[in-house]
């Protein structure tokens, strides 16, 4: 199997160009972290450089780390559909979805695409971070060289035993592991814990601020395709298709507002969502939900849409609300996507969802299955556009605060320069006091003959 494909960026960034956004000050900041770092390096590795969270805020993350004079590159695995069959089992069991799993697809699909990746393959870098399942056996294959990080970016508050404990050996040979939410820690981690919550990238295309009228230019031949009508109200829903993303809840919710309601002019429910390259349970979970909607005529499903980033920011400044219920979410950066463009969110109170929609705030809270109660959060968000207008506003200024590119940028600054021993602070967002792993090595500099 030939190397581990590298990103090759294909624009560049500055720090300097968030200015407008997070304000002079908080740029500065960055630019005092980074300056003794100068040349120390960042790698990371994950398995597609396209579809879905991660891969997003990578190809934005990498290019502004070197603005600053950070060595960072970004590297995927290769892998077979049978390799992301049983990495997408991983994923759903570390959820708490039971489904079958055999030894073989662990020991076979899963670990030889892990040693056939790492024959060909070296990383060295001060700071390695390894994101989520697919790549994390490769800490044990002697490939990967400096300070190794996991970085699970999913819920693990209630794992499957068997596939966590699988991973548990490898995630405790790395130096340190960071969640997204303090209660996705799972158990039986011996190495130092980190909080870091994703961010979104403000100069991104799809994170452009649109008005009505850009919008409705960048939407017309989707809407003159399919004979949708702008001067409806649109409810949208924008994710992949997943089983955990809960879109079945949200189509019998907009079905039971119609029925129970009489809102003229009648609201659109617009779901868009893209297959993600290491996701193959996505054109299943698209089948089933194009079924449960029949031939419902305000219901419209956009797959994999030319232009699709354009199209992502352009729906959701004009939709009157984004709805994503989840049953199980990391983070769901589709919500801070949403509230960026000034539009209220409706969300379920999992993950990281509840740290971006304060109910009441910046958009309204339910329980993820509580078809009644989404019905009634998007009927009160459709009678009342003041209120709407108001979350709406307040959302932006809060993402503006907490989940931006250069937050992410500094947390992972604070990371290396602990690391690379430039500075000896414990970064401010660890979650435990003392890890095993640190204990242990402390032992054994004192007691050089248990080594």
């Amino acid at each position: 199997m030939p190397p581990l494909e590298e990103f090759q960026p294909e624009r560049g960034i500055d720090i300097d160009d968030y200015e407008p956004f997070i304000g002079c000050e908080r740029v500065e900041e960055i630019r005092r972290l980074a300056s003794p770092l100068e040349g120390r390096s960042w790698a990371n590795v994950n398995s597609t450089f396209m579809g879905g969270g991660v891969a997003e805020m990578l190809r934005s993350l990498v290019p502004l780390a070197r603005s600053v004079g950070i060595k960072a590159r970004w590297f995927t695995i290769k892998g077979s559909e049978e390799f992301f069959t049983v990495t997408k089992k991983f994923h759903n069991l570390l959820q708490g979805v039971d489904q079958p799993i055999t030894l073989e697809e662990i020991f076979g699909a899963y670990l030889h695409t892990i040693d056939a990746n790492s024959c060909s393959s070296m990383i060295a870098s001060d700071l390695v971070v390894v994101h989520d399942p697919q790549p994390a056996a490769m800490i044990m294959n002697e490939v990967l060289f400096g300070h190794v990080l996991w970085r699970c970016h999913i819920d693990t508050s209630r794992p499957n035993e068997v596939v966590w404990r699988f991973l548990l050996p490898y995630i405790n040979h790395c130096v340190g592991a960071i969640f997204t939410m303090p209660e996705f820690v799972g158990p039986g981690l011996r190495v130092p814990i980190y909080q870091i919550m994703p961010c979104i990238d403000p100069r991104a295309e799809k994170n452009h601020c649109y008005d009505r009228k850009e919008a409705l230019e960048v939407l017309a031949p989707l809407f003159n395709q399919d004979n949708v009508d702008p001067e409806r109200p649109i409810v949208a829903a924008i994710s992949r298709y997943d089983v955990h993303k809960n879109q079945a809840t949200i189509i019998k919710a907009f079905q039971r507002l119609r029925q129970e309601r009489r809102q003229e002019p009648r609201p659109y429910l617009l779901l868009l969502g893209n297959t993600a390259t290491d996701d193959p349970e996505g054109g299943v979970v698209l089948s089933q939900l194009q079924a449960l909607a029949g031939d419902d005529p305000d219901i419209r499903f956009w797959v994999n849409v030319p232009d699709n980033d354009r199209v992502v920011g352009a729906l959701m400044s004009l939709a009157r609300v984004l709805v994503h219920v989840s049953t199980r979410e990391g983070f769901g950066l589709v919500v801070s996507e949403a509230l960026w463009q000034s539009t209220p969110v409706i969300g379920s109170r999992v993950g990281g969802i509840k740290e971006q929609v304060i109910d009441g705030q910046t958009g309204l809270l339910v329980e993820a299955l509580d078809e009644e109660a989404v019905a009634a959060a998007m009927a009160r968000l459709l009678d009342e556009p003041g209120l709407a207008e108001t979350l709406g506003r307040q959302g932006q200024e809060h993402v503006r605060r907490h989940f931006l590119l250069p937050e992410l940028l500094r947390r992972y600054l604070v990371l290396l320069s602990f690391y690379a021993e430039i500075s000896p602070d414990l970064p401010e967002f660890r979650l435990d006091d003392l890890s095993y792993s640190e204990v242990l090595q402390a032992v054994r500099r004192s007691h050089p003959w248990l080594t």
